[in-house]
């Protein structure tokens, strides 16, 4: 039963630098997921709000591309 709960990631897919930079995402709002508990059995949740300081860097990244 824990194999079905961890299935093995694909070498091929690790050295994917879409993928990793997908998982790294992935992995980075992991806590801030949070379950409302009405919808604790079907997984169903909102993600938690990072902050004005974290939307402030994400502006001024975009802003750094454009440029």
């Amino acid at each position: 039963m824990l194999a079905a709960m961890n299935p093995a990631i694909n070498p091929k897919l690790l050295n994917d630098p879409l993928f990793r930079e997908l998982m790294a995402e992935g992995l980075a709002m992991q806590d801030r997921f949070a379950a409302e508990p009405v919808y604790a059995k079907t997984g169903k949740g909102y993600l938690k709000s990072t902050g004005v300081e974290e939307l402030k860097k994400i502006k001024a990244a975009r802003k750094q591309k454009q440029s």
